[in-house]
């Protein structure tokens, strides 16, 4: 039986109890999967890179995720005005960078990242969403160990001198 502060999920494995501070809330959902709200992240095993994001609403929907970080170093996550509003942060620190991860069955030397379309969570709010990268500069299925996309020049308005993530500015924005 689940305490006061916590829920019982069925999951793709198994049973859990999980405690409320691990639910995560994507005000969006997911791309393909717009209707899923709340999820969690499940460590598959202490030495794995890989984490299940685990749909709280449907069992049988949990997506391989991992921290980009561990397969390359250099990757830039550019957030737009508009979705750090919506996570609320100002800086790298505040986030959780994850992208999708495919293993075909039986072949996982062919596993591939999603590095166009990574979710980024909001470490304290346990706010997420998924931002894709509309500048094409990563592809949607890059390879573990493959030379990563060459880097941008930095803007001078981007991420305050931490790796991996970009405030940008909303080009939308009235300038008036």
């Amino acid at each position: 039986m689940a305490k006061k502060d916590e829920r019982v999920v069925e999951t793709r494995l198994g049973r859990m109890s999980l405690p409320e501070d691990r639910v995560l809330t994507f005000p969006r959902g997911l791309i393909g999967f717009m209707g899923h709200r709340e999820f969690t992240l499940i460590q598959i095993r202490d030495d794995s890179p890989f984490l299940i994001l685990q749909s709280l609403d449907d069992p049988k929907l949990g997506l391989l995720v991992a921290d980009p970080y561990s397969f390359m170093t250099d990757y830039e996550v550019v957030i737009g005005e508009a979705d750090r509003r919506l996570l609320d942060v100002a800086s790298r620190e505040e986030v959780t960078i994850l992208v999708t991860v495919t293993i075909p069955q039986g072949m996982p030397e062919r596993t591939t990242l999603n590095l166009s379309g990574p979710i980024v969570i909001n470490n304290v709010s346990r706010l997420g969403l998924q931002i894709p990268q509309t500048e094409g500069r990563y592809p949607s299925h890059f390879t573990p160990g493959m030379t990563p996309p060459p880097k941008k020049n930095a803007s001078p308005t981007g991420n305050g001198g931490q790796e991996g993530v970009t405030i940008a500015d909303d080009p939308k924005k009235d300038t008036h």
